[in-house]
């Protein structure tokens, strides 16, 4: 944010640091900028180019006060220019309709796998998002913080499992958080590189924020389906060249992104959670325990239980985010089935 001037150039008066409005006589103290924002964004809606323009009526959004008419209008045309976002993105996804295939039964996880392999099919979009998208995993190697602690955290690992796990692990966790960052750009929100945290995993911080619970999901749920795409393509390796270190990437990747689902405070699943309806909170609860029956993977217990209690008290929304549902309820039924991936010479 720039800084406000030194005194009001309406009533005069003296000015502290991350003020919007005067305190004395409200003037607008960026109209300009303001003028130019709204300006700029107009046009970008005029080409067509939405991601452009959420992002200039973002930056407008911060320099105004909260709770004015002004800070309402515009907060409700970044809403409307989201919902159109993922409107015209959503019928492009759709316009190919796959045919279904039959999976070869192989046990218990072979048929969970099949299944999974049936709703990558069926939810495609997901992996072909991360295809077409691909170039920009190649964003975050370009900042410098990204790379040293990505470095770093790759040191860390393989000191303890060896250069092969290690590589895998850090390259897993940084594909989680370029989904992250590729939905953050997609929607026009500022936020910085990953960083990575040895021991942890790695963090985006965000320098805007975003404007309702749907979006604030759709960035949440981003990291573990470009994770979940990150194990397959592990899994994928593992099957053609039988490789075991590719499954155990494959087995930890999916269980970390699993993890990444527990429905509370700031991680994936919370996010994802604040948009659903109690309705659909309760189809959850229910879907986790299936899968811990079908799985027995005991981190789907800290999922039902987190679950269960978000599904039974605090608030929730009247109108659920049907998109968000099928996603979450998408990636329990496939990082499950992953996450119990036999890997050869361990525990068998």
């Amino acid at each position: 944010m720039p800084a406000p001037p030194g005194r009001c150039p309406g009533c005069g008066t003296e000015l502290a640091q991350g003020l919007v409005a005067c305190p004395s006589c409200r003037r607008l103290l960026f109209a300009d900028r303001l003028r130019e924002l709204a300006g700029t964004a107009r046009a970008a809606e005029r080409d067509g180019d939405i991601g452009s323009a959420l992002a200039d009526w973002r930056t407008a959004l911060e320099l105004l006060p909260q709770g004015s008419t002004q800070h309402r209008q515009v907060l409700a045309s970044i809403n409307t220019l989201s919902e159109r976002l993922d409107a015209e993105g959503g019928r492009a996804r759709n316009t190919a309709r796959p045919t279904s295939r039959d999976g070869k039964k192989l046990g218990a996880v072979g048929a969970g796998l099949a299944g999974v392999a049936l709703l990558v099919w069926k939810f495609k979009f997901a992996i072909g998002f991360l295809l077409t998208k691909g170039k920009l995993l190649l964003l975050g190697l370009t900042k410098s913080g990204t790379l040293l602690s990505m470095l770093l955290s790759f040191g860390v690992y393989w000191t303890v499992w060896g250069w092969p796990f290690a590589l895998g692990l850090v390259l897993s966790i940084y594909v989680h958080e370029m989904g992250h960052v590729v939905a953050l750009k997609h929607y026009g929100i500022r936020a910085s590189a990953p960083m990575f945290i040895p021991g942890i995993g790695a963090m985006v911080r965000l320098h805007q924020y975003p404007a309702s619970p749907r979006e604030d999901a759709r960035v949440g749920l981003a990291g573990p389906i470009w994770g979940l795409g990150a194990a397959l393509a592990a899994w994928g390796v593992y099957l053609a060249f039988h490789l075991p270190i590719f499954a155990a990437i494959a087995a930890v990747g999916a269980w970390i992104n699993l993890f990444n689902l527990v429905p509370v405070w700031q991680l994936d699943g919370g996010r994802g959670f604040r948009a659903l309806a109690r309705r659909e909170r309760w189809l959850l609860v229910g879907m986790l325990a299936a899968a811990w029956v079908v799985t027995e993977e005991s981190l789907l217990v800290l999922l039902l239980i987190a679950a269960g209690f978000r599904a039974a008290g605090g608030a929730a929304p009247k109108d659920s985010d049907r998109r968000t549902f099928l996603e979450y309820a998408f990636l329990v039924a496939a990082l499950s089935a992953l996450s119990a991936i036999p890997v050869p010479g361990i525990g068998n």
